[in-house]
């Protein structure tokens, strides 16, 4: 199981690399533009997967900063989110890295962010959780690119473990 999750932290390194790259390719006001997407633009897309990233690091280890809102803004510019998107995704890396099997198996409780209940779950369901939500996320990202005139960026797990990075993982 953790090898599995290991290679799903370092896919979702590699795609959020590939995602900041092509953001780099926008205007500040291209990277700003409401869409229409669920969380207006570009910028808002990414604060919102860095933010939920730091809420579920929190539960999971009990340290770092975690927004109140789901839709908090940590970093209105790309470079700065960029930098804290690095730390995070290298933070959930090396998390993952220290547990054990028997960790992954185990559970956990935390406090949720919308509605202010206790829950008590599983780790291994709310890491797919974490994960599956970074992808979903990201696919809007995508979209947002696509709207704002960017070229496709293939994201697949598939291409991902062709990559030097991945190679370990398929």
């Amino acid at each position: 199981m953790k090898q599995h999750f290991m290679m799903f932290a370092a896919y979702n390194q590699w795609a959020n690399n590939r995602i900041y790259d092509a953001a780099l390719e926008l205007t500040d006001e291209e990277f700003n533009r409401p869409v229409g997407a669920v969380f207006g633009s570009l910028m808002g897309t990414l604060n919102h997967l860095l933010v939920t990233d730091r809420i579920w690091m929190k539960r999971f280890t009990g340290e770092g900063d975690a927004p109140a809102a789901l839709d908090a803004i940590v970093h209105k510019g790309l470079g700065a989110l960029r930098v804290s998107r690095e730390t995070e995704d290298r933070r959930i890396i090396d998390w993952l890295g220290s547990l054990s099997e028997k960790e992954l198996a185990g559970r956990f409780t935390y406090m949720t962010v919308t509605d202010m209940r206790t829950v008590s779950q599983r780790l291994a369901p709310a890491l797919a959780h974490l994960f599956n939500h970074q992808t979903h996320h990201r696919g809007q990202a995508h979209m947002i690119l696509t709207v704002l005139g960017q070229p496709s960026v293939p994201l697949d797990l598939i291409y991902f473990q062709r990559t030097e990075e991945g190679r370990s993982f398929a």
